[in-house]
């Protein structure tokens, strides 16, 4: 199993110490929120553009935004392994080419109650899915079981066509419910309360791994 760290919950005060204990993630996972989509603001690229200068870890974008496509100019240049837009967002089939054509991964996501049939026209085109395993806009939720049914069903699907796509989970993960996610086809865990609260963050990672 890959770890994505979420830094959602990083004190942002010392955000270069927070990075460097967080060394052994596979990905950093950074979650934009526009206080429109979702009902919270986090943060933008001015606060994340000097990140590559602190981290070689690969960059995981997940864009918790109405409007997707404004944004990716900006999150480009920080020249991140995956951009991923939601499904329930404007303009995905475009904002998802534009990803593309810009030579990054590009990933789509839908919140909980949307139904993966709604991902079938994309399933083909992008690289990576995330699943949300709580109602997406803020930290330390509670995992939602149910959720592991989409995931199972998209592991499904990849087999079936030959697709491509990473299988990314999200929300609620920590040492006790990744037991859920075992055999289920994910591929990509993104936690951020368990580890950024955890004493010994690199342990914390090594445990979801």
């Amino acid at each position: 199993m890959q770890v994505a760290t979420s830094i959602l919950t990083a004190n942002f005060n010392e955000l270069e110490k927070e990075i460097k204990a967080l060394e052994n993630s596979d990905y950093l996972h950074l979650d934009v929120m526009d206080g429109h989509f979702v009902p919270n603001i986090s943060f933008g690229y001015p606060v994340l553009k000097n990140l590559p200068k602190i981290t070689k870890v690969p960059l995981d974008i997940h864009l918790m935004v109405t409007n997707p496509s404004i944004f990716i100019e900006d999150f480009i240049k920080l020249k991140p392994e995956f951009i991923t837009i939601h499904l329930e967002a404007n303009k995905p089939l475009e904002t998802i080419m534009k990803i593309k054509n810009n030579q990054i991964k590009a990933g789509i996501s839908l919140k909980p109650n949307t139904p993966v049939e709604a991902l079938k026209p994309y399933l083909n085109l992008v690289d990576l899915i995330l699943i949300m395993t709580v109602e997406p806009g803020f930290g330390g939720q509670s995992f939602l079981k149910k959720q592991v049914a989409k995931i199972k069903q998209l592991d499904k699907l990849r087999n079936e066509n030959n697709y491509r796509y990473l299988i990314e989970v999200d929300g609620g993960v920590n040492d006790k419910t990744i037991n859920f996610l075992k055999n289920s086809g994910c591929d990509i865990v993104v936690s951020g309360s368990f580890i950024l609260n955890h004493d010994n963050k690199a342990e914390a990672i090594q445990a979801l791994k």
